[in-house]
């Protein structure tokens, strides 16, 4: 599998980079032990953790967000809108063990954080701008439904259709995860505000979380840039 990253997203967004990080996973054991990680992640935000660069590194993610068309307001980045999930709620609910372990790690490191099936993609990610001609899969009012994304808006996608739309603020159907899948692709984004020995620590720490429930997965890490392109 290969990344790609058309070169305008850099004009948008300088200095991003992110981690690519193919996993093979392996018998599901302790899974309690994910809602616990996420708790403890929801609690030590609640409680005042974080680190000195978390809020503008937010900040820097509502910007790109308006650069490309988007209202961070009514569609933040992901990191931003499990914040204010959290925020709201007091908690965040479990969803599925892998799941929770990559929304604590979100919130962890207020870093954008996506989890996909890879076996269910058609060719390579693919993040671009949006000609407008792109088609997302969604549930409108409990029924499967597609809409056109925006010209201009920030997407993944395959050679199939959008994976994810407005950067990261909301994943499409066919490709989610759950932890049933075999093959998992998860990608970290980070702008400059967040130093890369952060993202490096990020994705470790998530590693190593999965480690506890899936103690026989194999790994392959990729730091994605611009000079790599």
């Amino acid at each position: 599998m290969k990344t790609i990253i058309d070169p305008r997203i850099f004009n948008i967004a300088p200095g991003f980079r992110a981690m690519s990080l193919l996993i093979s996973s392996s018998e599901l054991t302790n899974t309690s032990v994910s809602k616990q990680i996420l708790d403890q992640a929801c609690n030590s935000f609640l409680n005042g953790g974080g680190f000195p660069w978390a809020e503008d590194h937010l900040s820097a993610w509502g910007e790109v967000y308006r650069k490309f068309g988007a209202k961070p307001q009514r569609t933040p980045c992901s990191a931003e809108a499990l914040r204010k999930r959290l925020m709201r709620d007091g908690s965040l609910p479990a969803i599925d063990p892998v799941v929770d372990i990559y929304n604590a790690i979100s919130i962890k490191y207020s870093i954008p954080v996506g989890g996909e099936n890879i076996d269910a993609y058609v060719g390579h990610p693919h993040l671009k701008v949006a000609d407008g001609s792109e088609i997302f899969d969604t549930i409108k009012d409990g029924a499967p439904f597609q809409e056109l994304v925006d010209k201009g808006e920030i997407i993944w996608c395959d050679d199939h259709g959008v994976t994810c739309r407005k950067w990261n603020w909301r994943q499409g159907v066919r490709t989610r995860i759950d932890s049933k899948t075999k093959n998992m692709w998860f990608i970290l984004e980070s702008l400059p505000h967040m130093p890369l020995d952060a993202l490096e620590a990020a994705t470790n720490e998530f590693i190593t979380n999965l480690k506890l429930i899936m103690p026989e997965l194999k790994t392959k890490v990729e730091l994605l840039k611009q000079d790599l392109q």
